[in-house]
């Protein structure tokens, strides 16, 4: 696999909490930027075979981890934490800037796995973006969880997340096993929105609605087949939240690329970078054919 080195640096976000970053530069002249926003509880560690890849294309990367998560951890640890998806999205934010800077004059994506392609419909900067692909995303309410997810999402939620929540001061879920240490702000909202048939619009209201609907950018998404957390339908719920943005939804089943399984998080893993990886990237270059918004009859 063709790869390119990373530059790690710490950019602080608008209120000064430290963020980790990773910035792969385009091998040859680059063709535009790409942020990669990533899935709850996922490192940027595990974007690194990916991001290395679409570097070796010709693309400015960044990746970076959200406060409270891998290279972001507080010294303090989690316990007493404050913060939220809220918080996350300014972290997000911080960054797109970042990466805008550095290019200004390169057209700006964001590759958004899972919570990653929700958190954009909450930017306060969506003007820097010209284009969400979003990678296994969904809807996270959990009456449009996989099958196999359902079953086990109320014991999850009304008994797993507040019991544990409340006795560590944070949801240990590498101990437990579920999804990954996370600020106690973060999984008690997340869990509200889960909790909400319309989630994040429906959980926080009237303001969030307004700030999906004002993204332009163009939307892309792909949905997995085999997905163990996500369903087609919770990926066209989640998009429908874009109310006012070119909106595309993909389906891909392991056997369109030849192998057993695909998931959740096979898209990322580098035995899939002959067969999916280009068609990643060619939908990211694809935005440019995108048709932008009738914003006045939007």
């Amino acid at each position: 696999m063709a790869t390119t080195s990373s530059v790690t640096q710490t950019l602080l976000a608008a209120d000064g909490t430290p963020l980790s970053l990773r910035t792969y530069s385009a091998q040859g002249a680059a063709r535009g930027s790409v942020v990669i926003g990533g899935a709850m509880g996922v490192r940027q560690d595990y974007y690194a075979p990916f991001a290395q890849w679409l570097a070796a294309q010709g693309w400015q990367v960044t990746s970076f981890d959200y406060r409270g998560m891998g290279d972001s951890l507080p010294p303090g640890g989690l316990k007493g934490f404050q913060a939220d998806l809220y918080d996350w999205a300014r972290d997000y934010e911080a960054v797109i800037d970042h990466a805008k800077a550095a290019v200004p004059r390169l057209p700006l994506y964001l590759l958004g796995h899972s919570l990653g392609a929700q958190l954009p419909g909450l930017l306060r900067n969506a003007h820097q973006v010209s284009g969400l692909l979003s990678v296994a995303a969904g809807s996270g309410y959990w009456r449009e969880n996989a099958p196999q997810l359902k079953r086990i999402v109320p014991y999850f939620w009304f008994i797993l997340v507040p019991l544990a929540t409340q006795l560590f001061g944070y949801f240990p879920g590498k101990r437990l096993r579920k999804v990954g240490d996370l600020p106690k702000g973060v999984i008690l909202q997340w869990r509200k929105w889960c909790l909400n048939p319309r989630y994040s619009v429906g959980a926080e209201g009237a303001a969030v609605q307004q700030s999906y609907a004002q993204v332009q950018f163009p939307v892309v998404a792909l949905s997995i087949t085999d997905d163990e957390l996500m369903t087609l339908r919770g990926t066209h719920s989640l998009i429908k939240l874009y109310a006012n943005a070119p909106r595309e939804v993909h389906s891909i089943a392991p056997a369109d690329l030849s192998v057993r399984r695909l998931g959740h998080f096979g898209p990322f893993r580098a035995e899939h970078q002959s067969l999916l990886w280009p068609r990643l990237e060619q939908w990211l270059n694809g935005f440019a054919s995108i048709p932008a918004p009738n914003v006045a009859s939007a």
